[in-house]
């Protein structure tokens, strides 16, 4: 029996590069989280110790500075292409490319003044290979509520269910969202936010239209609103924490509680996943 290498990848995660365009008295901000992820011809370094095709971790960070001020921060798209079809063409060595980002809001305040937005953080995951390329979307910690038109009943119950069935519940969740575009829309980079905001609406619109049967029910509306609204997206993919609220138990204080005293509780919680996609959707990086 033999042992051998298996596949591999390295790179740098999570450099933190804030951008400032100072086009005049009035600043804009971009601020982002980059990882950069390599493979290729890499087996020397782990079998012998021959770094001859590594490219420092280090050199990749400071190439997420030098484009940043090169090339400027406008949709994180199609700053991961830039960067991903840079080390795969300046690499010999390197075969495929993955760049992950992270980007953070910023309400403006004023001219140069700027408040962290609370909302969900925008992503993208960009990968370049001998096969092509694949541009995944997404967003994470999307928080939505509804306050009832959620149900939860008819589910199996064995010698360990206490859960009793409901036909009114609050339903809540953390979306995090991720879609994979059709092509890489190099012929006009503004589609990315047009796209960003039409997925968005569209997650939102189908959790806050369905009468919920659970929270899969609401996950499947969800991806098929985005893939009918969306003719770009080829994909959807739903991780949805179930955010439980428990009724409060006001009897010993003499109280009746119709549905409107709840604690919210932070673990454990039942975790909603799935993936939405077109039946002729060609087929994906699993890893994404």
């Amino acid at each position: 029996m033999g042992i051998v290498l298996g596949a591999n990848q390295y790179g740098k995660a999570e450099t933190r590069v804030v951008r400032v365009v100072r086009d005049g008295p009035r600043h804009d901000l971009r601020d982002l989280n980059v990882t950069t992820c390599l493979a290729g011809d890499l087996a020397a370094t782990h079998l012998t110790g021959d770094n001859a095709n590594v490219l420092p971790t280090d050199s990749q960070k400071n190439t997420v500075y030098v484009f940043a001020k090169r090339h400027g921060v406008d949709q994180i798209e199609d700053f991961g292409l830039l960067l991903a079809r840079h080390f795969v063409t300046s690499q010999p060595a390197i075969t495929r490319a993955r760049i992950d980002i992270e980007e953070y809001a910023w309400q403006r305040l004023g001219p140069h003044s700027f408040q962290r937005a609370g909302g969900e953080v925008r992503t993208a995951s960009v990968t370049v290979d001998g096969d092509g390329t694949q541009v995944v979307s997404g967003l994470t910690g999307l928080v939505l509520l509804n306050s009832t038109n959620s149900e939860f009943a008819g589910f199996v119950q064995d010698e360990y269910t206490t859960l009793p069935p409901t036909k009114d519940r609050i339903l809540a969740t953390a979306v995090n969202a991720h879609w994979r575009h059709a092509g890489d829309r190099t012929a006009d980079g503004t589609a990315w936010a047009d796209a960003y905001d039409r997925v968005r609406a569209a997650l939102v619109a189908g959790f806050v239209e369905t009468y919920s049967l659970a929270l899969q029910h609401t996950l499947y509306a969800m991806g098929e609103r985005v893939l009918r609204e969306c003719p770009g997206i080829v994909e959807v993919r739903l991780s949805l924490p179930n955010k439980h609220h428990l009724l409060v138990n006001l009897a010993p204080f003499g109280l009746d509680n119709p549905g409107e005293v709840f604690v919210a509780t932070d673990r454990p919680y039942g975790l909603i996943e799935g993936a939405v996609h077109r039946d002729d959707a060609p087929a994906a990086d699993g890893a994404w």
